[in-house]
């Protein structure tokens, strides 16, 4: 082999390395993407069974029901459609109904009902998720000051 034959081996060896690690990181990357929704969003485009997701609104008042142990059930609800959501472990101190969250989890097979993994409550009185407020503005639901603050 010639140095030139060499040194386009080497280049094209390189490039295949960085190809690769690419496709991997581009893989990872799909297979831990969770989307957005609210309520609403689901009623008109539902997601399939088994799907990564985030869904969020407001907790849907006398809908929190304590099971056996850290089993929980409640609905999310943006005021005109709401979730029926399981949870299994500990709720932050803040959740309670009336209040802002975002779930993370999955649809049940055969099934309306969403099981999350992740539970996530505000923080502060005026803290809400910058997607779930402007969407409970835009549906005249929730009257905080700012998105996000």
């Amino acid at each position: 082999m010639t140095r030139k034959q060499k040194r386009l081996a080497v280049i094209a060896g390189g490039m295949g390395f960085i190809a690769a690690a690419v496709l991997l990181v581009l893989f990872a990357f799909s297979q831990s993407v969770a989307y957005f929704y609210m309520p609403a969003d689901l009623a008109k485009s539902p997601v399939s069974a088994g799907t990564l997701i985030r869904l969020g609104g407001l907790v849907g008042e006398g809908s929190l029901v304590r099971g056996q142990g850290t089993q929980v059930q409640f609905s999310v609800t943006d005021g005109t459609d709401a979730i029926k959501v399981k949870y299994s472990g500990i709720l932050p101190d803040l959740f309670r109904e009336g209040q802002g969250v975002v779930t993370e989890g999955r649809f049940e097979q055969g099934s309306d009902v969403f099981v999350a993994d992740s539970v996530l409550a505000k923080h502060d009185e005026r803290y809400m998720p910058k997607e779930v407020a402007d969407k409970l503005k835009a549906d005249g639901v929730w009257k905080g000051e700012e998105a996000g603050q």
